[in-house]
């Protein structure tokens, strides 16, 4: 299985920022939306960074409350690891655990095409797993 087919049935949509923004501004986002991660992009589209609660947390541990009046660019993640539409599933886990992140944008032709988290990713080899054994069962009983 590839990451098309886990965009391809939760969509696209990917929440996005631009700067000049505050941590605050970011953090409302993230709890606006109910996610964990936000990317962030320039004026023309083009992903700079990425921002997750981790690196949030990180900021205020070291700068207290006073963190989250600073520029989110502070604190957002420049060096950004993707994956492709065409990569497999288990190709972006193994990036994932390697780098000890969550959320991995997805580019497809040097443009934003979604963003897999690492929960999808075991959503789905689990569903992929229940429907081989069920397959397997299904075989093994009709043969």
């Amino acid at each position: 299985m590839t990451i098309a087919s886990i965009i391809s049935e939760k969509g696209s949509d990917v929440f996005t920022a631009t700067l000049p923004q505050t941590l605050q501004e970011t953090c409302n986002i993230l709890r606006e939306h109910r996610i964990g991660a936000i990317l962030i992009v320039d004026d023309a589209g083009k992903l700079i960074g990425i921002l997750s609660e981790r690196d949030i947390v990180r900021k205020i541990s070291t700068d207290g409350p006073d963190a989250l009046q600073c520029d989110a660019e502070q604190c957002m993640t420049k060096e950004i690891v993707v994956c492709t539409p065409q990569d497999t599933i288990q190709v972006a886990m193994e990036r994932m655990t390697t780098g000890r992140f969550r959320h991995m944008p997805v580019i497809e032709d040097g443009n934003l095409a979604g963003m897999v988290s690492i929960g999808d990713l075991v959503k789905r080899r689990i569903a992929d797993a229940e429907r081989e054994t069920e397959d397997l069962k299904n075989y093994l009983y009709t043969s």
